[in-house]
């Protein structure tokens, strides 16, 4: 099956071998995402609600990219660094994909990537 690779300027560079998002079999697979600003490639300091925003807005740059929008994520997967977190990411995570949300599945991780609080990664359909 084919693969395309997708890359947005609006998201964050990879810090790692790994593509920003991928389209195979009519489904758009985004790396997960942690709360880097992509204009400065620095990290964004702050709370759960500040984190989650960013990290948000980073796999929604991936879906347009794509051509796509919130309405197409399926499923996401939510890393917290602590469960203690899970209400005020919540907020946040209704914003961007309350409205028709996708399936969900939310893990208290051991450890992030640059000590964040929150990474989500995605998927979405055509």
């Amino acid at each position: 099956m084919p693969k395309k690779h997708v890359t947005s300027a609006d998201a964050p560079r990879p810090i790692g071998p790994y593509s920003q998002g991928v389209i195979s079999g009519g489904l758009l697979f985004v790396s997960g995402q942690v709360a880097i600003d992509p204009a400065t490639g620095e990290f964004v300091e702050g709370d759960i609600a500040a984190q989650t925003e960013r990290v948000l807005k980073n796999l929604l740059a991936v879906l347009k990219e794509a051509k796509m929008g919130p309405e197409n994520v399926v499923k996401t997967t939510v890393y917290l660094a602590s469960m203690g977190d899970f209400a005020k990411m919540n907020e946040v995570y209704e914003r961007f994909l309350g409205k028709e949300p996708p399936a969900r599945s939310t893990i208290q991780a051991g450890a992030l990537p640059r000590n964040a609080k929150v990474e989500i990664d995605l998927i979405a359909a055509f």
